[in-house]
């Protein structure tokens, strides 16, 4: 017989990747008493752990000119003290892991920019939590926000997947830190992220920003999931004929390829790469020739065919609308990393890469610090109530319903080029009447139990965010940043 989980604690962070990690230690340091919750198993959970990470990591003296070049592609919507307070608490972070992850040297120091191989770092933020006093919780997904008679957060509850059961945490503040979500474009790391953390926080009246800024694709081989944008760069595009495909350097790229992919197979060999590049992958993503030398390919020499995968919110920069020090607006309730906006530090262009990192970094400093001040002065937990509804609580009887089908439905709005890289007001109303209908019956019908609950769960999350994602398209009646409208166009930035 399995038995239930009941907990306490000053903070409850819900998350296992980089963000969470670094509110989990921020907290921990600020002396309060801490719970991290995990999907999976922290350490090894979102795209982090697949990657290559580099940092915005620039010295103090070049912050300003720092800022000042990447705002300028920003879209005007960037704020730079935002950024610029992202750069600061990243230069005073980031070091303090220096005796427990090995960042490669250049010129006698260690080089925290770049060279950073995403499993190493987290084992070694998993470690420091550990460390820290954090109580960690690996394979206890998040169902739900507990709230207070006032409407404050007071805790979380969700399923125990392997030790069977449920949890419940009751804790004084809650920081949100569960990433954002591709749409299941089968993204390398992705799978987990499904906008759980986006929907329990509008359940408890949180609002989003920057949502249509969710749509940045990225170079893989067709035959795989290793999308690895920054090599890609250094390659001979040419369509189905063997015609070379004239490319535009910056944001432009990626949407002339996804309009020839639509006419056709596209196809790349990566001979324009320097030699430093070809010999730092194997050091710093070395799974990235693993597809490659499966199939035989040398794709430095050899031409193999290429395909765009969705980003979503994970290289979009669309989440929670957060404050200076990641509150939500919500009592009781913050959020980290990519699943807060990130608007105000990139405007509308990518946070993919070393922005992202920093962010990390930088956000789960702030909203771990501010949990523990919050929960210091919250009351004690009174009678909790659940906010979780879509997926959880149906509004009608239960009727069975095929998750699957409906997951291929998001993935097909959120990711075909024709409808989310390219877009146009009758295509985003025809997308989002699709998903409404999904909604509705999501809405009324989709529960489960168990592991079923945190698959109807993820579910109701892919179809909230698709909604989320196409409603602000459509709002935006401007072509800006990675948003192209296509019936928008003289309107560009």
């Amino acid at each position: 017989m399995t038995a239930d989980l009941d907990a306490g604690a000053d903070v409850l962070v819900i998350g296992g990747g980089l963000a969470a990690t670094w509110t989990a230690l921020a907290a921990a340091q600020a002396g309060g008493d801490v719970v991290l919750v995990d999907k999976g198993y922290c350490g090894t959970s979102g795209v982090t752990a697949t990657a290559g990470v580099t940092h915005w990591f620039v010295p103090p003296a070049e912050h300003e000119r720092a800022v000042a070049e990447r705002h300028a592609h920003a879209g005007g919507l960037a704020d730079p003290e935002q950024a610029l307070r992202v750069l600061r608490t990243t230069w005073d972070r980031l070091p303090t892991v220096d005796r427990y992850y090995p960042f490669p040297v250049r010129d006698g120091k260690p080089d925290r920019t770049n060279n950073v191989r995403g499993p190493e770092y987290l084992r070694a933020m998993r470690g420091l939590v550990h460390r820290a006093g954090v109580r960690i919780l690996d394979h206890h997904p998040a169902l739900e926000l507990l709230l207070r008679p006032d409407g404050s957060v007071g805790g979380a509850a969700g399923v125990r997947r392997q030790a069977g059961g449920n949890w419940r945490v009751r804790a004084g503040a809650v920081v949100l830190a569960t990433g954002g979500t591709a749409f299941r474009s089968h993204l390398l790391g992705s799978r987990g992220n499904t906008g759980d953390g986006h929907l329990m926080a509008v359940e408890a009246g949180a609002q989003l920003s920057g949502m249509e800024f969710s749509n940045y694709y990225t170079l893989a081989p067709a035959y795989s999931t290793m999308a690895r944008s920054m090599t890609y760069l250094f390659g001979t595009y040419t369509d189905a004929d063997g015609r070379e495909i004239d490319l535009p350097p910056g944001p432009d790229r990626n949407r002339v390829l996804g309009a020839a992919m639509l006419r056709g197979p596209v196809f790349t060999t990566l001979d324009r790469a320097p030699d430093w590049v070809r010999r730092k992958m194997p050091v710093v993503q070395p799974n990235f020739l693993l597809p490659f030398t499966r199939r035989g390919i040398d794709p430095y020499t050899q031409r193999f065919e290429v395909t765009l995968l969705g980003e979503g919110t994970i290289r979009g920069v669309g989440g929670l609308v957060t404050g200076p020090d990641c509150a939500t607006g919500v009592p009781g309730l913050f959020a980290a990393g990519d699943v807060a906006s990130r608007v105000p530090v990139v405007g509308a262009i990518s946070g993919g890469g070393s922005p992202n990192s920093a962010w990390a970094v930088s956000s789960g400093t702030w909203a771990g610090r501010a949990a523990v001040r919050y929960a210091r002065k919250a009351a004690a937990a009174a009678a909790l109530r659940p906010a979780g509804r879509a997926g959880i609580r149906p509004g009608r009887r239960r009727a069975a319903m095929d998750t699957t089908a409906v997951v291929d439905v998001v993935r097909e709005e959120l990711n075909a080029y024709d409808k989310n890289m390219f877009r146009d007001e009758a295509g985003l109303r025809a997308s989002l009447s699709t998903l409404d209908s999904l909604w509705t019956d999501v809405e009324a019908s989709l529960t489960g139990t168990g592991r079923d609950a945190v698959t109807a769960r993820e579910t109701a999350s892919l179809v909230a965010m698709g909604r989320w994602v196409k409603t602000a398209a459509l709002r935006r009646r401007e072509s800006l940043g990675m948003h192209w409208r296509t019936d928008w166009q003289e309107a560009a930035a």
